[in-house]
């Protein structure tokens, strides 16, 4: 799309035919996403209201752009900007009988997440600092806002196995929940009061 623009796009510096793109976090295995976020640099100052129209001439089918914002070049990209990610979380929670309501259990002073390695051995993390927030919508769905802690971020299907009880792999790509869906409705930024505000 960028290519076939027409946009004076900066070079990336592996190949000079290609443009400097950066993406922002990708969703992990096992997540689904509802937008996605990429940085495009152009080597002058164009208004959002003119990409966006050069960019969509190009699109592919099944791609839509959401959104197209001029981004000031002292900002930093998605990838550094995002603060929190939000999940809507979809399945059947009452099939695992957990001991306590969603909301009970995040907003605890400690979320123990443990997981099992193949030997046996177990390891404990408090995950709470990385729970922003925790909505039951309804009877199979959550929602569930996920907070970047110093660079670091954690997959929600850790954290509501949790909740419900299931064991944690130690692997980091090992199957966890295939019977719900997790869908990243969202990344945000945060502002100087604490506020999240969608990218």
């Amino acid at each position: 799309m960028v290519l076939a623009s027409g946009l004076p796009f900066e070079k990336a510096k592996v190949n000079p035919n290609w443009p400097r793109l950066a993406y922002g976090p990708a969703p992990a295995k096992g997540q689904q996403a509802e937008r996605e976020y990429l940085d495009v640099y152009l080597t002058e100052p164009r208004p959002a209201d003119e990409v966006r129209p050069a960019l969509e001439k190009s699109a592919p089918a099944g791609i839509q752009l959401l959104s197209v914002q001029r981004v000031p070049y002292a900002l930093p990209s998605v990838q550094n900007l995002a603060a929190a990610a939000r999940y809507r979380v979809e399945g059947d929670f009452a099939s695992y009988t957990p001991a306590q309501p969603a909301e009970t259990f995040f907003n605890a002073d400690r979320v123990e997440v443990v997981q099992r390695a193949e030997n046996g051995l177990t390891f404990t993390q408090n995950a709470k600092p990385f729970v922003r927030e925790v909505q039951t919508l309804s009877p199979r769905i959550l929602c569930l806002t996920v907070a970047c802690v110093e660079g670091k971020w954690i997959h929600p299907q850790q954290l509501v196995a949790a909740w419900l009880g299931v064991e944690i792999p130690a692997q980091p790509d090992a199957a966890l929940l295939e019977d719900f869906a997790f869908v990243r409705e969202g990344l945000f930024w945060q502002d100087g009061a604490g506020a999240l505000h969608l990218i």
